[in-house]
């Protein structure tokens, strides 16, 4: 708050006359009454002889006191500084990142106080709007969610900034400046406006032909303490291991209770102290069975802590699932068995190769060697060294022309880190009749190794015999079999692990008998998903806690997996206000230091009603002292009429 005539202050010296005449002496207005046997105090003044009297209580000189004091404050002309814009093309950007949540200003939340910004940038562009002004509002959350388009309606988009929420998440502040960016086409004066409090991460440079935006700065403390990491790992014949880290973003250490629960249930706790401005780890070795482990903080009233969503994190059980694979081959090749059996979480089935049936138990993986059955299993395959052509594709003649070996599809997941370069093959067979697949591999002869899908099967093709060549024998031979493991059986249906940040994007990879998916949100809400293809994406990410996976087939569960999502790892829980002299996006300003782009909201306007208001009320008090009763009115007419 300043005030723009300081110096009207000199006016509050009216008060002094106003004190001193109350302090003469009363003249007295002269009133017939029937007797004087009740004005005996009245007669008796102390103070006739003298002009002046002691100063009494009086609601009169309070009123006119009070009167003048509204006078002499419009007067000063108060008034609060706030941003301004000028005509034109205007888009706001409004934070509503997890940082947001911060009750640090006056009990409200940062964003309440974006709003309460936002609404006064409305109203000042409201009072001098032209019809050539539009104005614009981004929500900046998890994704950059544009709330109106430009647009000269100012009801439309203060409702739409009165009906905004703040996210859980980091804000998407690379596509947020992209769009407002794009605003400027075709606008001859043209504004981005950004209302945040500075946790903007490395979102690159406006074009140089955009205006350095205006940074309006919200929240005033950094006082934070939040769970920043919690995972589990088991190591061979060892319990497993919980880490838990704990950061302290305030100046002052705090002592807090640190409860883990196993599957709901409190397991342990422990109460450290955690130093200012730093952060303590916490191993503990958990020597029962659990699914899902969750970490909370519990602080007692003396620890300030403005940001309550990051006080609980979540995680699961380590352990990926056993992929099984049945193993048939009419030849001894040691090399392709020894290579599976040391894949991690791959369990090997020998089948028996002199029967062209296969047995009924359902497996992930088919690995037939120089061996087909008679009917190719409904599952994925590895096929190599076929004897006999079938459905899928066609043998020719065999080749000796393998010169210039090479990968050619590096997209592709059994491509990854894969080179044949050094390869050497003696001959091999080519195919015909695969569409379905694509080749992986290629020499002067054709293509010898194939990947791709047949029906939802995910099959690898290598029509050549492992021991006519030295592939068993280097580097790329393992690496060819894991990344053939990942692709046609994965660990988890969910791609990337079990950990996720809030806004992240899950990849879901459903097993082939799989109907559709449900996923069950921390809040209990949930989404069914149709299955489209070989991967599913899920990006509704943006609550913390443990999300469950539900696989069906045909309306019953057959797999079911769990993953966590946690705010760490967003930056969200460092909440330190940054100004926007700490932000670069291309020259980006504090709107307190640009003087084109200052303005005032005064209060004068206010302050005279209230004066007014209060100047009627003296008027009533004063008149209302002068009537006399109706009594004593009475009286006195009836004594003169008697006389």
């Amino acid at each position: 708050m300043s005030f723009l005539a300081p110096f009207a202050t000199l006016f509050a010296l009216l008060a002094i006359p106003i004190i001193l005449l109350y302090m003469l002496r009363l003249r007295r207005r002269e009133q017939v009454v029937s007797s004087n046997f009740l004005w005996q105090q009245i007669l008796q003044d102390r103070e006739a002889n003298t002009p002046w009297q002691r100063l009494r209580r009086n609601i009169l000189l309070i009123l006119q006191l009070i009167i003048l004091a509204l006078i002499v404050l419009a007067l000063m002309r108060p008034a609060q500084v706030v941003p301004t814009i000028t005509s034109g093309k205007t888009v706001i950007l409004l934070d509503a990142s997890a940082s947001m949540n911060a009750t640090d200003v006056n009990g409200n939340t940062r964003f309440a106080e974006a709003q309460e910004q936002a609404l006064v940038l409305l109203g000042n562009l409201t009072a001098d709007a032209t019809s050539d002004d539009q104005i614009s509002v981004i929500r900046v959350a998890e994704t950059a969610d544009p709330l109106t388009p430009y647009t000269t309606d100012f009801q439309s988009v203060r409702q739409a900034v009165l009906n905004a929420e703040v996210g859980q998440g980091a804000g998407d502040w690379s596509t947020a400046l992209t769009l407002a960016a794009a605003g400027s086409q075709g606008a001859s004066n043209f504004n981005i406006i950004i209302i945040t409090d500075g946790g903007i991460s490395d979102s690159g440079q406006l074009p140089e032909n955009i205006p350095a935006p205006i940074i309006i700065p919200v929240g005033e403390s950094n006082a934070n303490i939040a769970i920043t990491a919690l995972a589990t790992r088991t190591l061979p014949g060892q319990a497993p291991q919980l880490f838990a880290q704990v950061r302290n973003y305030s100046d002052v250490p705090v002592e807090i209770a640190l409860n883990i629960r196993l599957d709901g249930e409190l397991w342990d706790s422990i109460s450290p102290e955690i130093s200012a401005l730093s952060a303590r780890s916490f191993v503990f070795e958990v020597d029962e069975p659990f699914a899902t482990i969750e970490a909370e903080l519990v602080l007692d009233d003396r620890v300030t802590d403005f940001l309550a969503s990051d006080n609980n994190a979540f995680t699961v059980a380590s352990d990926a699932s056993t992929r099984r694979v049945l193993f048939l081959s009419n030849q001894q090749n040691v090399f392709l068995e020894e290579v599976l059996r040391s894949l991690p979480n791959v369990q090997i089935f020998r089948g028996d190769a002199s029967s062209t049936a296969l047995p009924s138990t359902p497996y992930d993986l088919y690995v037939f060697n120089d061996y087909l059955p008679d009917e190719l299993p409904d599952a994925d395959m590895l096929i190599v060294n076929p004897p006999r052509s079938s459905e899928l594709f066609t043998l020719l003649a065999e080749t000796d022309d393998t010169r210039n070996i090479s990968v050619i599809n590096r997209g592709h997941p059994l491509a990854a880190f894969l080179s044949l370069d050094s390869m050497n093959l003696r001959a091999f067979r080519p195919v015909s009749n695969v569409d379905w697949a694509t080749p992986i591999a290629t020499s002067e002869g054709g293509a010898f190794i194939y990947a791709g899908e047949d029906r939802g099967r995910q099959i690898a093709l290598l029509p050549f015999n492992l021991l006519d060549s030295d592939l068993p024998l280097q580097i790329a031979f393992p690496i060819l079999m894991s990344n053939l493991i990942e692709w046609v059986a994965p660990a988890n249906i969910i791609s990337g692990g079990t950990a996720f940040s809030v806004g992240d994007v899950v990849r879901i990879n459903p097993p082939l008998e799989a109907t559709s998916v449900r996923i069950t949100l921390p809040d209990g809400a949930t989404r069914d998903l149709n299955i489209t293809g070989d991967t599913i994406v899920f990006s509704e990410t943006v609550q913390t806690g443990f999300y469950i996976v539900d696989i069906l087939q045909d309306e019953t569960v057959s797999t079911a997996q769990v993953l966590a999502v946690n705010l760490f790892g967003t930056g969200e829980s460092d909440i330190a206000p940054r100004t926007g002299t700490e932000i670069a996006l291309g020259g980006g300003i504090l709107v307190e230091d640009a003087e084109e782009q200052r303005g005032f909201r005064e209060f004068w306007q206010l302050l005279a009603w209230l004066a007014v208001l209060v100047l009627l009320y003296e008027w009533y008090v004063y008149y209302a002292r002068l009537r006399v009763p109706a009594d004593l009115e009475t009286g006195v007419r009836r004594s003169t009429a008697r006389r």
